[in-house]
């Protein structure tokens, strides 16, 4: 009987602990962007808007960590009406069609101090590829507006090639680059229940 209450009080303290760390992104203090480079001379940026992504993890090494990310493509905002109605459109996104852009983690390795590689499925325009991004370990903190609520810092960053996901193939180098850099910021905070 002995074993049997502490088996069930471990695992209900591992059940708390990893509960502790399933966070969500706060939107007031995170940003989805991208950067992609127009006629080999400009860099054009843009974001999106309207997102969720959850993070969780039982081990401070992170070596258990998850990501888990839905990106609604509507909410792409580049700053010029025209440009985000074209990428909507067909000839990109195909938003009609293809609304959601989705991540899901496969795995976390750490490369040295803070820094990680994480690797995931992305699934975008209907077509879904694995990819690996940098991960950067920003710390925590508390913060003072919000009752001293703990926040935890992530940055990942990665490039990924558009012609993978068959977006924009009429608009070859250099009018566009292939290459698209992804820029994740991000806040995280307590996920609700």
């Amino acid at each position: 009987m002995k074993k049997l209450i502490l088996t069930l009080l471990v695992a209900a303290s591992t059940y708390c602990s990893q509960a502790q760390n399933e966070l969500t992104a706060d939107p007031n203090h995170s940003r989805v962007a991208f950067t992609i480079d127009h006629l080999g001379v400009t860099e054009v940026t843009g974001q999106f808007n309207t997102y969720e992504i959850n993070f969780a993890s039982s081990k401070p090494n992170l070596s258990d960590a998850s990501f888990d990310v839905t990106i609604q493509v509507k909410s792409i905002d580049t700053n010029v009406d025209m440009r985000d109605k074209h990428l909507l459109s067909e000839d990109f996104f195909d938003v009609g069609k293809y609304d959601k852009i989705v991540f899901k983690s496969t795995g976390v390795k750490l490369v040295s101090g803070n820094k990680y590689k994480v690797t995931g499925e992305l699934v975008m325009h209907g077509i879904t590829k694995t990819v690996t991004m940098d991960m950067v370990y920003k710390g925590k903190a508390k913060n003072p507006a919000a009752d001293n609520a703990e926040v935890t810092g992530i940055q990942v960053t990665g490039v990924v090639k558009r012609s993978d996901f068959n977006l924009g193939p009429k608009y070859p180098a250099p009018m566009l680059s292939d290459a698209v850099t992804l820029k994740f910021d991000g806040e995280f905070i307590k996920r609700k229940k």
